[in-house]
């Protein structure tokens, strides 16, 4: 692991400035609607799913951008794109809060979806790809232990402006801090070289001239793409569905609205022990491991909840898995791509399977909410368990290359 001093220095300083913007840049993009759309709703006099709408539109927005995203970080840098995306970013706030009609409305979080696509996780992984080529898995890791607490921040800090300025007063604070704090540190702060090997890493290179090389990658098309595109985009469906009614159905389950409340606590503090154990001990494994194990966590977590008695422990029990789960999955979704198709290229890749991902996770909340209506919030479930157990038998069927060992030059 790096000293503290190659935070500050030196390439592992991405992840430093990366920390910052990405709890600046999830808590002022993505988090905030859960709290704000109730409230734009009963100002304009809209429907809670018109509302909410607008962000779905904007997630689907930002995965037909994303892929292009991804191609401009390979050829100039998270340094050139980040700042622009936060920039962007900035203007859709802007455009929320002063918005005078729907169609207004919907083209702001047009300009938000297309922020997200290059300001949020997929960006920040392509640029650690590029500046640490194979060794990126352990800053992605670190990275998303910093991500971690962007909810536990962006939250109370939304409501606490809610009930401060209104809504359209916490936007425009969002606004300033993604134009005046997190676009200035992507521009002036990351890091722009661009290489394989860093640090002891080049040094240990030059030295042992004899060592392992790095395994065999994949072409990035073909079968393997294809499941590896499956797999994350099933899963995407499970916490874009479950964050928006989770709580909400385990309240309707009989749980009283303190006991929810606590209970979804959980989720965060799961995901970063989670993080913090794959970082310790996962570090030798495939991430494939990484990611089957996190979607047979989930998997179980819903046989769990099929064949016991709902309860409280049980549902907090849930809660634990599918956080662990989650967590796992975000650093699976930087590393997996990397460790099977290797780093050339690599922020393109990222775009083109965010692209799938970002869409299933807008279309994730309307359907469930569909089905739940129709039917019963246990079907919805069974549906939800149904794309976990998908994303499993891709995970499942995907062979990692073999590993090549160098003969000596």
């Amino acid at each position: 692991m790096p000293s503290a001093r190659d935070f500050v220095v030196g390439p592992w300083r991405a992840v430093s400035v990366l920390g910052v913007t990405q709890i600046l840049s999830w808590g002022a993009l993505f988090y905030p609607p859960v709290l704000t759309v109730p409230l734009i709703a009963a100002d304009r006099g809209w429907s809670q799913s018109f509302a909410m709408g607008g962000f779905s539109v904007g997630l689907f927005v930002g995965g037909l951008v994303s892929r292009y995203v991804g191609a401009l970080i390979d050829r100039c840098g998270g340094h050139v794109v980040m700042p622009i995306g936060s920039l962007i970013g900035a203007a859709g706030l802007l455009g929320l809060a002063a918005a005078p009609n729907a169609f207004a409305y919907y083209a702001s979080w047009i300009v938000v979806g297309v922020a997200m696509a290059a300001a949020l996780y997929d960006p920040a992984f392509a640029t650690l790809g590029r500046i640490f080529g194979k060794a990126a898995r352990a800053p992605i890791t670190t990275l998303t232990l910093a991500g971690g607490f962007a909810s536990t921040v962006s939250w109370p800090a939304t409501q606490l402006l809610i009930d401060t300025i209104g809504w359209r007063g916490a936007y425009l604070v969002y606004a300033a801090l993604l134009a005046a704090v997190a676009a200035p540190l992507h521009a002036f702060a990351l890091p722009r070289e661009r290489a394989l090997l860093v640090g002891r890493e080049a040094e240990s290179a030059a030295a042992a001239p004899l060592e392992t090389k790095p395994g065999a990658v994949l072409p990035a098309h073909g079968l393997a793409y294809v499941l590896v595109a499956a797999a994350f985009s099933a899963y995407a469906f499970v916490p874009s569905a479950l964050s928006a009614q989770l709580l909400a159905i385990f309240q309707r389950f009989g749980l009283s609205a303190a006991t929810v409340v606590i209970i979804g606590m959980l989720f965060g503090p799961a995901q970063v022990l989670a993080r913090i154990c794959e970082l310790a001990f996962g570090r030798n494994a495939h991430p494939l491991w990484t990611a089957r194990l996190a979607i047979g966590l989930l998997v179980a977590a819903f046989v769990l909840l099929a064949l016991v008695p709902f309860s409280a422990p049980l549902a907090a029990g849930f809660a634990v898995l599918y956080g662990m789960a989650n967590g796992l999955m975000t650093i699976a979704r930087g590393t997996v791509p990397l460790a099977l198709f290797g780093a050339t290229g690599y922020g393109r890749l990222m775009g083109r399977i965010a692209g799938p991902y970002l869409v299933v996770q807008a279309a994730a909340p309307v359907c469930l909410s569909f089905v739940a209506e129709r039917t019963s919030d246990v079907v919805g479930l069974v549906v939800v368990a149904a794309f976990a157990a998908a994303a499993l038998v891709c995970f499942a069927a995907i062979r990692q290359p073999p590993e090549r060992i160098a003969s000596g030059e």
